[in-house]
This record gives structure tokens, C-alpha cells and sequence, in this order.
């Protein structure tokens, strides 16, 4: 297979990453099937596609046409078979959950042509505890878009030791067809490249709260106007989901058992409380109307 070879694609999960996946590939040409086990998610996905081109479209960023065709490229199905049973390229954006990922490339595995790449966005989970559900280890790998997908120019391409370079190299090719800076692991690591340095700083940032050193907000001020970042440690954990900040310390601290890895407890608070971060309203800055 080679980049030309792909022209359908099917996302799997149509949360915050799948819809956005989703998006990026209608626009950029590709017949794009999304589907997700709950009803309520789908739709709204659906219903972000109707308002995000038009909004495009009124910015001058895509023409009347162009926004047609990418809507007219993009299907929304709550079928699974559905979905893949003629994609050329499979991206999974399901939560991090190991065995639940594992469930479903098998499913994959069964429904899509024998050809297709099966890829997961997973931001942690190698796809070497992925592929030996499938009978194509060699067309498994992780493909891994950044939050929000439409925005964020990087994607790491994570080749382990199971995949082919052909399967490293159309990944890379479609990075660049969707307008993207693909960066090639050519080892799988875990946590990959740029989330092993942010844990980095966000371990410290906690370190730093949780001591007392510093507030939450001045830690943040001291990474944007002293480091240069575009959002501190906190804000850029709101964005991107306080929730998947705390899954991940537990996976971690499941797979390693070092009580470093557990969740702060400033982390596990706001989790239990459901603040998330901007998606619930409130993580550790106050997204309200009142707030």
C-alpha cells in the first residue's frame, strides 16, 4: 500500500479527538465514516460538523464548495461494520483504556479489508499491547493528533518493533496530505515524545503547588511569561481534559506500581468532583458564566 491506495478512512470514537479527526480528513479530501457506541456523542459530532464549516466558511478560511464537499466526504454511522467494512486507513480515538482498545482491534481486525491500517490515537498506549489481537501486526501502529486535532500542527507516527515501514511511511504521507507535521518514532517509548517532556514540567508544576510554593495561576504565569510557553502547565491539563490527565497517572501507576506515578491529590480532587476542565466547566480555572 502507498498514500494513494487510501481514500477511505473511518474514525472510531466521536469525543473530542474523533470528531476533529474526523473533520480534518473530510476537509482534506478523504471519504470519512465516524462512529462511536453512544448515541448522544455521534450526534453531537454531527452536529459540530454543521456549525464548524459554515463558521469556516464565514471566516474565509474554506470556500461554499469546499466546505460542501468536506461535509458532503463525512458520514456519522452507529454502526461499527459500517464504518470500516471499506476503509483503506482506521484511526481508533476511544478513552485509554487498555483491554477496551484491545476488544476493539480485534473487531477491527474482523470487519475491515485485510489491507487496512489499523491505527490508535492513544497518547500513551503503545500499539505493541494492540497488535497481537489483530492477524495484521505489521499494519498496527499509533497515530497520535495532538488537542484540538483541526488545530494542532504535530502528530507522532510511533513505528514498534511489530510494523512495517510501509505501515510507518503511508502514515507519515498522511500526515502531510492532512496538513500535518508527522514526527516518526522509530522506537516505541512510552509516553512518546512531546508528553514525556509536558509530564516532565508538569511534574514539577505539582510539585511546586502541592508544597505550597506557588498558586496554580502564578505557576502558569511563570511557564508563559518567563519560558515563552503558550499556556502553563494547569491550563493546558483544562484543555485537555483533567480526566485523561488522571486516567493516565493510574494506568501508569497500575503498570509500574511506584506511588510517583499516582495522581496528585489536588488532581484527584477536581476528578472526583467532575471538573474536568473547560468540556464540564470548571478544572482548576472556572470556565462559567459565573466564574
Amino acid at each position: 500500500m502507498n498514500i494513494e491506495d487510501v481514500k477511505n478512512i473511518a474514525v472510531i470514537g466521536a469525543g473530542n479527538m474523533g470528531h476533529q479527526i474526523t473533520l480534518l480528513c473530510g476537509i482534506h479530501g478523504y471519504r470519512t465514516t465516524c462512529t462511536d457506541v453512544k448515541g448522544d456523542i455521534l450526534k453531537k459530532a454531527e452536529q459540530f460538523a454543521d456549525s464548524y464549516l459554515p463558521e469556516r466558511v464565514k471566516k474565509g478560511k474554506l470556500t461554499q464548495a469546499q466546505a460542501d464537499q468536506a461535509r458532503a466526504n463525512i458520514t456519522f454511522t452507529p454502526s461499527l461494520e459500517d464504518a470500516v467494512k471499506n476503509a483503506d486507513y482506521v484511526i481508533e480515538a476511544i478513552p485509554e483504556i487498555l483491554e477496551v482498545k484491545r476488544e476493539l482491534f480485534a473487531d477491527l481486525d474482523r470487519m475491515a479489508p485485510a489491507y487496512a491500517i489499523l491505527a490508535t490515537n492513544s497518547s500513551y498506549i503503545v500499539s505493541s499491547r494492540i497488535a497481537d489481537v489483530t492477524r495484521r501486526p505489521d499494519k498496527v501502529l499509533n497515530l497520535h493528533f495532538f488537542n484540538p486535532a483541526l488545530v494542532m500542527k504535530l502528530v507522532e507516527v510511533v513505528q514498534g518493533p511489530h510494523v512495517a515501514e510501509e505501515t510507518a511511511q503511508v502514515s507519515m504521507a498522511l500526515c502531510e496530505r492532512l496538513d500535518k507535521v508527522g514526527v516518526h518514532l522509530k522506537k516505541e517509548v512510552e509516553g512518546f515524545l512531546l508528553n514525556r517532556i509536558l509530564r516532565a514540567i508538569a511534574r514539577e508544576a505539582f510539585w511546586l503547588l502541592e508544597m505550597g510554593v506557588a498558586s496554580f495561576d502564578d505557576i502558569d504565569k511563570a511557564q508563559v511569561y518567563g519560558a515563552g510557553h503558550p499556556m502553563g502547565a494547569f491550563r493546558l491539563m483544562d484543555l485537555t481534559g483533567l480526566d485523561l490527565a488522571y486516567i493516565g497517572s493510574m494506568e501508569r501507576f497500575r503498570e509500574t506500581g511506584d506511588p510517583a506515578d499516582l495522581p496528585p491529590p489536588s488532581l484527584v480532587e477536581r476528578y472526583m468532583k467532575g471538573w474536568y476542565g473547560e468540556k464540564t466547566g470548571k478544572g482548576w480555572y472556572d470556565y462559567t458564566p459565573e466564574g
